[in-house]
């Protein structure tokens, strides 16, 4: 191999490994990998050379810092090499078949992987265009071979930490990339250091006040913290000894800035508030080890009641394996405590790089995406979906979305674990098990027990779908399903029945929201054809279709034909006859209320009740939001509004049961402002808690009706609240915010609160 010349003559501060590789002799450890890493960096110097950053450094600075960061994660010399040449197509006239025919097939993919589209930028109408078909690719490039995104993730590290010599219009459009896409790509890696810097470099840049005082704000308090977390960490090292746990570290960590300013956000506090700045990580040597190291915590220690979380026996998907506990300590203030061992703490930091299998075998061609790789379930959800998707702006949202979700774990009858994203429903469940399986869904078991469809389920829940032969997708179930994979089968299988009822279903959609008047001449006058091809569809009967089974909204529809007939005078005359597409909700005459239950007749706010006396019942004080049934009466109250799975309601008889629902229609003359629920509160008897919890309410503009606060001897205070609410929205908000308080043990919702 003929070095390029002697390291000190290169513009470029050369790291000692690179030295060492470029230096190195026939005696080297892996001749291969090092042959391979020194003539990609030769290679790329060439290329480079005479290009600079904005920074004013020689552009080769950048290749080589890349490289660096995947030589830390363990990368093989292809990867490394890769790290070199990753920007050579985009910036040089070198094409990936020359990057094959010099450096092989291997590294020519991990390039092609990460290149970005900016030459064919041409092809695309939009930024938002383009940036969809980036995504697209690379999701693609990493089914074939996951190390593409490693490779791009450390790309954009280290452009994240040179951000400062770019445009304010161009640090913030990075770093907001960054925040919504990378940085949680890298954390589904399960790599924790790219994931944490990346979030405080995007922090520093969007919320660049806040970050600068929440920087001096924890470098104030660090003396106090490391003070008190050392007494902690002393008096649980003489706890382990004394179990005769051999404990291989022991330490404070630091909260990241992003972290705590999160903290803040949610849960609506200041710094000061804030006391679990840091936690206390405990490193052992078996999982056995990790739990009789957990019960020397809690014997040391107060637990907090609902704050333990086993990551060992339930690991995430990106394989995170820790307990996690939080305990009262010596100053009455929280502390986080994780106990793991060294490979998990290997993997927590380095994710998928710590268990790659070229590291075992010194191969990489296992790296594929396959079926059997249970940990890129969310990947392969994303490969699944992603070409149904037609507008850009809404792959880009659901890619977020996707990257974003928590995973909630529920069971098969048999005990197999199935990893599915917060808010999912049995149908979802039904649809991850198998697209047949959804397809003929009649029914679901949770815990034994027959329950909605549309059931949100938790993690825990043992879930058995009831099929039928017969049976066949609602569209219904596309008001509540909430992964794309079960979303687009269930279009797809209206797509593929019966062509003819979806284009009637559609055109009865669409003539109900337009009108009978001129509703078949707006069908075939040209500003529709241009509707369905705004939509991507060939004609107005694919559109009509589309509608039908559900892959395009209503509400979309709509507003492209408005923006079709809108500044078209022409057009606008010879279709003057159509009531043209409202552009305002239709007005709906006033209600009244009476007490006992909101009575309504015509125009009600709860569809299949319209001109019959009904009243929402008080034992479950159903909300808007919720899915509800109606049963008729014995009395003459006319018909009682529950929620679905009220006890009051299982004993039915099924011919008093009424199919209703809320009305979609948001009209403050069709349906009161709020309505009552009732909550009680498990929490741990302090003086200002119910002050704490007032103000969550206060914030978030909910009246409370009534309270009782109820104190036993040593044990948790009970406190009731009837509280007035608008929907279900801002009912899961108040959840949300209330549980976050560290007292709180337990919040469930009654059928009453004494007055």
């Amino acid at each position: 191999m003929n070095v390029m010349a002697p390291t000190s003559t290169i513009n470029c501060v050369i790291p000692q490994w690179l030295q060492e590789c470029l230096c190195a002799g026939p005696d080297a450890c892996d001749p291969a990998d090092t042959g391979l890493v020194c003539r990609a960096f030769e290679f790329a110097y060439q290329l480079h050379d005479g290009q600079y950053r904005k920074s004013g450094e020689p552009y080769i600075c950048h290749p080589v810092a890349v490289a660096g960061l995947l030589r830390d994660l363990g990368g093989s010399g292809a990867m490394i090499a890769a790290g070199f040449l990753h920007d050579v197509v985009e910036d040089t006239e070198v094409t990936v078949e020359e990057i094959e025919q010099r450096f092989g097939p291997e590294v020519r993919r991990l390039v092609e992987g990460v290149t970005k589209l900016s030459k064919f930028s041409e092809n695309f109408s939009s930024k938002t265009e383009r940036q969809a078909e980036n995504f697209r690719r690379m999701f693609l490039a990493m089914a074939q071979d996951i190390r593409v995104i490693v490779v791009k993730l450390a790309d954009r590290l280290h452009n994240m930490r040179t951000l400062e010599h770019l445009t304010d219009e161009k640090r913030r459009r990075i770093a907001l990339e960054t925040r919504e896409i990378f940085a949680p790509l890298a954390n589904r890696l399960g790599i924790g250091r790219f994931k944490w810097e990346l979030e405080d470099l995007s922090f520093k840049y969007l919320e660049t006040e806040s970050y600068r005082q929440i920087q001096e704000l924890v470098a104030e308090k660090r003396t106090d913290r490391e003070a008190r977390l050392a007494g902690v960490t002393e008096i649980l090292r003489q706890g382990l000894q004394q179990a005769g746990i051999n404990c291989s570290d022991i330490s404070g960590r630091p909260k990241h800035l992003y972290s705590i300013y999160q903290k803040m956000h949610r849960q609506q506090k200041e710094f000061h508030e804030i006391y679990d700045l840091a936690a206390i990580r405990i490193i052992v040597k078996s999982n056995d080890e990790c739990y009789r190291s957990l019960a020397v915590v809690h014997d040391a220690f107060r637990p907090v009641p609902g704050r333990f979380k086993d990551y060992i026996g339930l690991p995430k998907p990106n394989r995170y394996q820790s307990l996690h506990t939080v305990v009262i300590g010596p100053t009455g203030r929280p502390i986080e405590v994780q106990i793991r061992t060294l490979q998990m703490h290997q993997i927590a930091e380095y994710g998928i790089a710590a268990h790659w299998k070229y590291k075992e075998t010194g191969r990489s061609n296992n790296t594929q995406v396959t079926g059997s790789d249970e940990k890129f379930t969310w990947l392969r959800q994303l490969l699944e979906w992603q070409n149904d998707l037609k507008d850009a702006q809404e792959y880009i949202e659901s890619v977020k979305d996707n990257l974003f979700e928590d995973d909630v774990y529920v069971f098969t009858p048999k005990g197999d674990v199935i990893s599915l994203s917060q808010g999912a429903t049995p149908v979802d469940f039904a649809y991850r098990i198998h697209t047949e399986v959804g397809n003929h869904c009649a029914g679901a078991k949770v815990n034994g027990r027959m329950m909605p469809l549309g059931t949100s389920l938790k993690n825990g829940d043992i879930v058995e779908i009831v099929t039928l032969k017969n049976g066949h997708p609602s569209l219904d179930w596309l008001n509540f399903v909430v992964t794309p994979s079960a979303r687009n089968r269930i279009r797809q299988w209206y797509k593929r029945s019966n062509r003819d009822e979806n284009v009637a279903r559609g055109r009865e959609m669409l003539e109900k929201e337009l009108g009978k008047s001129g509703f078949e001449a707006l069908l075939k006058s040209e500003p529709m054809q241009a509707v369905a091809e705004r939509c991507n569809y060939h004609s107005v009967e694919d559109l009509l279709a589309a509608l039908g089974y559900g892959e395009v909204t209503l509400n979309m529809v709509v507003n492209r034909i408005r923006e079709a007939v809108k500044g078209q005078q022409p057009i606008a005359l010879a279709l003057e006859a159509l009531p043209l597409i409202p552009t305002t909700p239709r007005a709906l005459p006033s209600t009244s209320s009476s007490k006992g239950g909101h009575h309504k007749s015509l125009n009600s706010p709860i569809v299949g009740v319209e001109g019959l006396l009904y009243y929402l019942a008080g034992c479950c004080n159903p909300i808007p939001g919720e899915q509800i049934l109606g049963v008729v009466t014995r009395s003459s109250r006319g018909i009682s509004i529950h929620r679905q799975g009220c006890p009051n309601v299982e004993s039915v008889e099924g011919d008093r049961l009424v199919p209703v629902s809320w009305n979609p229609i948001d009209s403050d003359s069709l349906r009161p402002q709020t309505y009552p629920v009732n909550i009680q509160i498990e929490v741990l008897d302090r003086v200002g808690v119910l002050k704490d919890i007032l103000s969550r309410l206060t914030d978030n503009n909910v009246n409370v009706r009534n309270a009782q606060v109820k104190t036993f001897d040593g044990r948790p205070a009970l406190i009731n609240l009837g509280i007035d609410i608008r929907d279900s929205n801002q009912l899961d908000r108040i959840f949300t915010q209330i549980k976050k308080l560290s007292d709180i043990l337990n919040l469930r919702r009654i059928s009453q609160v004494d007055e």
